[in-house]
């Protein structure tokens, strides 16, 4: 085997130099060494993250064996004569896989998997298309339809965008237009930046809405409902459609209004699926009275959205009666997003237990001013930070691993009486604002996969939509999420 066959990928390099840098740094005497070390990783994880050195599967092997070797070595907090132990620290890296949020994470990616099994995401989106009509503004308003209805029962991003992209390209196609050209681009380009508005408006429409819910409960010791969370980001959600409607027909003005041939090309496609399955009629009706327990939580029942959504997916594997079984569905369950999921949720609660997370918090507060600028200035300040940060990330699931952690600690640092459960949702809308580059997103990729539209177009759009969507957040938080009492 060659030399070259062992050469290391440079970000990994540097991840591994960074995260030395700060281990050989002098320890704060506030800070206990155990924290000091989890900055390291921390350190070590945002490097990985950013320059995909590695997947994130293996980056998450990665910092879970870090965890316990540099964790396990470090003195106890509570008794510094002693070690912390390998077998403690490695339980510390792996708590992350008894949230109930990982729970649900897994819960929610089982149901797109059974939306994809029977078919029924598909169905949803041409019935959807063959009622909006075909002239261009109909396309791409059915287009963000189609994206609302099913951040409603698909709860994966990258899941909706792959089902919602094969139908938007058989309707290009049938309307025989340019790949390349005003109103192809335009099409892709809402699907990708609606879906990324409308994980603002769904707590379960996007795995670091989850996260974020998973923060909450560990560091807040409370959570946001899915209906709070609805009624709270769906306006925002709404109004930010018609925005990137409004920039995506003035910015790639469609080559013609009327398109012919187009609502055939759905009534067809609708035709060779045939009529509904009795599987569909079910998951139809398990994801209703899903959405129905979801949204009455804390009101007609106390049972929480994990528990609700596990019930369902009894049923749905139940033999003879449900929609799918394990050997059906198990190749379509991305188990890489559990992993890194549950590592996120460890690596935040970890930062917490050393006291990492509340000392970089106190001076994050000490050295920036925030504690002299409000709960509105807070959200601007460090709603702008998250959408510079984003830039470098390619995953908003890592970006709130790594940061929204760190974000909790600065909010129960500040003085003054404003809500830090609501300020962690708002910052966590902000965490999707995956606009500006294809790389920031899953389903940008998937959507420039389509070669439909360049990344220059799709940062046109983006840099706009995102402009815009932190400027309306900000009037949101003076005025009806300040009335709703979230900040």
């Amino acid at each position: 085997m060659s030399a070259a066959s062992f050469k290391l990928p440079l970000g990994l390099v540097v991840a591994v130099l960074v995260m030395a840098g700060v281990l050989l740094l002098p320890v704060p005497a506030d800070l206990p060494v155990a924290g000091h070390r989890m900055l390291a990783i921390l350190a070590f994880a945002v490097v990985v993250w950013i320059t995909e050195a590695v997947s994130y599967e293996a980056s998450a092997i990665m910092i879970t064996s870090l965890m316990a070797f540099l964790l396990g070595t470090a003195p106890s907090l509570q008794d510094p004569a002693h070690v912390i132990g390998t077998s403690p620290a490695i339980s510390m890296a792996l708590t992350g896989f008894s949230n109930p949020a990982l729970a649900l994470v897994a819960g929610a990616l089982f149901i797109a998997a059974a939306m994809t099994h029977t078919g029924l995401d598909r169905r949803i989106a041409l019935v959807t298309l063959s009622r909006v009509g075909t002239s261009t503004r109909r396309i791409l308003l059915g287009a963000i339809a189609v994206t609302v209805l099913l951040s409603l029962v698909v709860p994966s991003a990258t899941a909706r965008s792959a089902c919602v992209v094969p139908i938007m390209m058989g309707v290009i196609a049938a309307f025989g237009v340019d790949k390349r050209s005003n109103i192809a681009a335009g099409i892709m380009i809402v699907v990708a930046q609606g879906t990324s508005i409308w994980n603002v408006g769904i707590q379960t429409a996007a795995a670091q809405n989850l996260l974020t819910v998973g923060f909450m409960d560990k560091m807040l010791g409370q959570r946001v409902s899915w209906i709070d969370w609805l009624i709270a980001g769906a306006p925002w959600a709404l109004i930010m459609s018609a925005v990137l409607l409004f920039l995506v027909l003035k910015l790639l003005p469609p080559e013609t209004d009327s398109i012919p041939g187009g609502k055939e090309a759905v009534a067809q496609s609708l035709v060779e699926i045939g009529p509904m399955t009795g599987a569909q009629k079910r998951l139809l009706s398990v994801s209703v009275l899903l959405l129905l327990a979801w949204a009455t939580e804390g009101r007609l029942h106390s049972f929480d959205t994990t528990s609700t959504t596990y019930a369902g997916l009894v049923f749905l594997l139940l033999p003879g009666i449900g929609v799918m079984t394990w050997k059906d569905v198990q190749s379509r369950i991305p188990w890489g997003t559990v992993i890194v999921f549950g590592v996120g949720i460890s690596l935040g609660t970890a930062l917490l237990t050393t006291q990492a997370g509340q000392w970089l918090g106190a001076q994050v507060v000490a050295h920036t001013g925030l504690d002299q600028v409000g709960p509105l200035g807070v959200f601007a300040i460090l709603g702008a930070f998250l959408i510079l940060i984003h830039l470098g990330f390619a995953s908003a699931t890592a970006l709130t691993s790594a940061l929204l952690p760190i974000l909790i600690a600065v909010l129960q640092t500040l003085p003054g009486d404003f809500s830090r459960l609501g300020m962690t949702m708002l910052l966590g809308f902000v965490m999707s604002y995956g606009f500006i580059l294809p790389i920031n997103a899953p389903q940008n990729m998937v959507c420039l996969g389509t070669g439909t539209f360049t990344a220059r177009q799709f940062a046109k759009v983006g840099v706009l939509v995102t402009l815009v969507g932190y400027l309306l957040m900000l009037v949101f938080a003076a005025t009806y999420w300040s009335w709703l009492g979230w900040i």
